[in-house]
C-alpha cells in the first residue's frame, strides 16, 4: 500500500487540487434547493409551501441536469485543444459554446413555461400546485443565466482552472440565502412574498453569478491568448456538432440516472408514507457523497482530456487509474460512516422511529452502492474527457432503465422485498454501469496505446 500511494503520489495530488473546487460548485447546486426549502419552512411552517418548493425544485431538477449535460460538451473538447497547444481553437469553441447554450436555455425554459399548465395533471393537492406554478416560472427563467455561467464555467475548468467559479458558487449561494430571508420574511419594510419570494432570490443569485464569471473570463489576463479568435457572430457548424456530439449525450447520461431514481422514487411511494420518507432521507445522504464524487469526476475528465490532447495515452491511464483509487478510499469512508451511524444520520431527519428503522436499513445498503456510485461516475468521466460519449449513454440507458428499474419492480413488488428490494436493484444497476464502464476505459485506452506504438515503429523504421 505504501509503495502504492508513492506510484501514484503526484497524480494524487494534482487530481484533487482539480477536484476540490469543483466539489464545492457541485453542491453550490444542491444548496440552492436545501436553502430555499429551509427558509420557506423557517418563516411560514406550513407543509404546503414546503410541498410547493419540493415539487418545483424536483420539476426543476431534470431541466437544470439536462442544461449541465448539453453545457459540458465544452469541457473535454477546450481539455483536448490545450492540451495540443492549440489556444485559438479554445477561443472559438467558447463563442460556439455559449450561443448553443443561450439557446438551450431559452428552449428550457419555454418548456418549463408552458409546462407550468399541466401541473395540476400531476395530482398534487390544488393548495400546492397553485403555490408551485409561480416558483417554478421563476426557476425557468434563472436556467438562461445558469447557462451563460455554466458556459464560462466549463471553459475555464477545461483549461483546469476550478477554483473561480467554486469562489462565484460560494458567493452566489450566500447572496441566494441573504435575499431569500429578505423577501421571504419581508425584512426592510419590503411586503413578505412566501414562496415567490424563493424562487426570485434564485433567479437574482443565478443572474449575478453568470455576470461574475464571464466578466471574470473577459477580463483575466490568463485568458487573453485564448479569446483572440473569440467572436460571437463567427458561426462554425463543425464546431457545434462536436460540442453537442459530446454534450447531447452528457445530457441523456443525466437524464437516465436522475429519471430512474425519480421513477425509483414513484414505485416507494406505492408502499407507503413511511417508506418514501425513509427512501428520501437516505437518498439525500447518498446524493451528498455522490456530488463529491463528481468533483473527483470531473477531475478526472480534464486530465483524461488533456492526455488524450497529447496523444500521451500511458500518463492518461496512469491518472485515470489514481482517479479511481481517490473516489474508492472516498466513498468506502462513506460506507463506514454510513454503516456506523445508520439510525444516529435519520435521527437528524425526523423522530419518526418507524421511518429512522426503514432508513436505516437503506444505509446499510448505501454502503455498498457507494462504492459503485463514485466508480461509475468516475468512469463516466474518463471517457467524457477522451470525448467517448456515445457507448458510455448506451450503457448509462441498460444499466438504470434495462436492468435497476425492471429489477427493482420484480424485487419490491413480486417477491415482496419491498423499499429494500427497489434499493438492491438500484445498487445492481450501479454495478452494473461501473463494471462496464471500467471494461470500456481498459479496452479503449490499450487500443490507443497499441495504435500510437504502432504508429512510433512505422516512423521509425522509415
Amino acid at each position: 500500500m505504501h509503495q502504492l500511494y508513492y506510484k501514484y503520489r503526484d497524480q494524487y495530488k494534482s487530481n484533487f487540487q482539480l477536484a476540490y473546487p469543483v466539489v464545492i460548485s457541485q453542491l453550490g447546486h444542491v444548496a440552492v434547493a436545501i436553502a430555499d426549502s429551509i427558509i420557506i419552512g423557517q418563516k411560514t411552517g406550513s407543509d404546503v409551501s414546503l410541498a410547493a418548493v419540493a415539487l418545483g425544485s424536483s420539476i426543476f431538477t431534470l431541466f437544470m441536469v439536462t442544461g449541465i449535460g448539453i453545457s459540458y460538451g465544452l469541457t473535454p473538447l477546450i481539455a483536448q485543444e490545450n492540451g495540443r497547444k492549440n489556444k485559438a481553437e479554445c477561443g472559438k469553441l467558447l463563442a460556439n459554446s455559449l450561443k448553443i447554450n443561450i439557446t438551450a436555455g431559452f428552449i428550457l425554459f419555454l418548456i418549463i413555461f408552458f409546462g407550468l399548465f399541466l401541473i395540476q395533471y400531476l395530482n398534487q393537492p390544488e393548495a400546492v400546485a397553485k403555490q408551485a406554478k409561480p416558483f417554478l416560472g421563476l426557476l425557468g427563467f434563472s436556467i438562461i443565466p445558469l447557462m451563460v455561467f455554466l458556459t464560462f464555467k466549463q471553459f475555464t475548468e477545461g483549461l483546469g482552472f476550478t477554483k473561480q467559479a467554486m469562489s462565484i458558487t460560494i458567493w452566489g449561494n450566500l447572496i441566494n440565502i441573504l435575499v431569500g430571508v429578505t423577501l421571504v420574511f419581508g425584512l426592510f419594510g419590503i411586503k413578505p412574498m412566501g414562496v415567490v419570494g424563493v424562487g426570485i432570490a434564485t433567479l437574482t443569485d443565478r443572474i449575478l453569478m453568470a455576470i461574475a464569471m464571464s466578466t471574470y473570463v473577459f477580463r483575466s489576463e490568463r485568458f487573453k491568448e485564448y479569446l483572440k479568435e473569440f467572436k460571437l457572430k463567427a458561426y462554425s457548424w463543425q464546431q457545434c456538432k462536436k460540442i453537442l456530439g459530446i454534450g447531447i449525450p452528457v445530457s441523456m447520461q443525466y437524464i437516465f440516472e436522475v429519471s430512474a431514481f425519480s421513477g425509483a422514487a414513484i414505485m416507494v411511494g406505492w408502499l407507503g408514507a413511511k417508506e418514501l420518507a425513509a427512501h428520501q432521507i437516505a437518498l439525500s445522504l447518498a446524493s451528498l457523497t455522490f456530488m463529491m464524487a463528481s468533483g473527483i469526476s470531473a477531475a478526472a475528465g480534464i486530465k483524461s482530456g488533456n492526455y488524450f490532447g497529447q496523444q500521451n495515452y500511458k500518463e492518461l491511464r496512469f491518472s485515470a487509474v489514481a482517479s479511481y483509487h481517490m473516489v474508492i478510499v472516498f466513498m468506502l469512508t462513506c460506507a463506514f460512516i454510513f454503516t456506523v451511524f445508520n439510525y444516529f444520520l435519520p435521527s437528524l431527519y425526523i423522530k419518526n422511529n418507524d421511518v429512522i428503522t426503514i432508513a436505516a436499513g437503506l444505509l446499510i445498503i448505501a454502503a455498498f452502492f457507494q462504492l459503485f456510485d463514485g466508480m461509475q461516475v468516475v468512469g463516466l468521466g474518463i471517457l467524457r474527457g477522451m470525448g467517448d460519449v456515445k457507448v458510455p449513454t448506451a450503457i448509462t440507458l441498460m444499466a438504470y432503465w434495462i436492468i435497476g428499474l425492471p429489477l427493482g419492480y420484480v424485487l419490491g413488488f413480486k417477491l415482496n422485498m419491498g423499499v429494500f428490494g427497489i434499493w438492491w436493484a438500484l445498487l445492481t444497476g450501479l454495478l452494473v454501469a461501473a463494471v462496464l464502464l471500467l471494461i470500456r476505459f481498459n479496452s479503449l485506452t490499450r487500443k490507443l496505446e497499441h495504435s500510437l506504438s504502432n504508429q512510433t515503429s512505422e516512423v521509425a523504421s522509415n
